[in-house]
């Protein structure tokens, strides 16, 4: 009964443990915790009723053995030994009596039967796959590899993310370079999409801020200019210092995407400012 009561307490604790984290000033309880106690209880309670089924058979089986008297083999080759048991061994004095009738190009067979160990790994496997189909593809959503995809996916960001807040503060406006890194480009054009548009327009034609693809500029042209003009802004002129929006490995990919802009001649572009002066790249 102890033991019993030890496998009981296997898939009730799942239970107590969400009822003391659902108790006040605590988290609530979501689908993932129901679903974990869910297969936690099936499990233990499938494992509690093995245990009992186990323990009736093998009462059983003392009682049968009692019952039955020594077969022959016992009486003529003796008891077997444990190891014996689980292997199925005979002993080589038995040979002759193992032997089939048949035979196959001068080959006989002997009657032995599948070994206990092997029986035991092939209905585990059974029941292993079942607990498996139940718990990846009926209680939770099947998608195992694309689950692991998707975190995997989720800790690379992360990483990426600190990386980035580790190594962002070493580029200011004295060393910044000009990237051409596609992949670097395209961030730098996403960059502006969402926040240069509308100042500068689609294109860089020029809105209320000033044309970009022209060769004036207002506060230099260099790659080192731009980062310093959009890291610090130009608060007389209405522009926001984005330091604080963006990272400095953000300035720097989003300054070098203007400087792609540069000679593009979009339509109807607003007139020149500032002093002519060529892009360095």
């Amino acid at each position: 009964m102890k033991r019993i009561g030890f496998l009981i307490l296997t898939f009730v604790l799942p239970y107590l443990a969400i009822a003391q984290d659902a108790a006040p000033n605590k988290n609530p309880i979501t689908n993932d915790d129901l679903m974990m106690a869910t297969a936690l209880f099936i499990a233990g309670f499938t494992l509690v009723l093995l245990f009992v089924l186990i323990l009736l058979l093998y009462k059983l089986r003392e009682q049968l053995l009692d019952l039955t008297p020594p077969n022959e083999e016992e009486l003529e080759y003796g008891k077997p030994d444990f190891w014996s048991r689980i292997f199925q061994l005979r002993p080589l004095a038995m040979e002759k009596k193992l032997i089939l009738d048949h035979e196959y190009d001068g080959i006989q067979e002997l009657d032995n039967p599948t070994p206990p160990w092997f029986m035991f790994l092939f209905y585990s496997s059974i029941i292993i796959a079942i607990f498996y189909g139940i718990y990846y593809h009926v209680i939770g959503d099947g998608k195992v590899m694309e689950n692991e995809y998707a975190a995997e996916l989720k800790e690379a960001e992360i990483s990426r993310e600190a990386y980035l807040k580790k190594f962002a503060n070493a580029v200011n406006e004295s060393n910044v370079t000009v990237v051409t890194d596609k992949t670097m480009l395209a961030e730098g054009k996403t960059i502006y999409d969402n926040n240069c548009v509308a100042c500068h327009g689609a294109l860089g034609e020029g809105k209320v801020g000033p044309n970009l693809t022209d060769a004036y500029w207002m506060h230099g042209g260099k790659i080192g200019d731009l980062f310093k003009t959009i890291a610090e802004g130009v608060p007389e002129k209405g522009m926001i210092s984005w330091k604080k929006q963006l990272n400095p490995i953000q300035i720097q990919h989003v300054s070098s995407y203007i400087l792609t802009m540069v000679g593009t001649n979009p339509p109807n572009p607003k007139e020149a400012q500032g002093v002519l002066e060529e892009a360095a790249k």
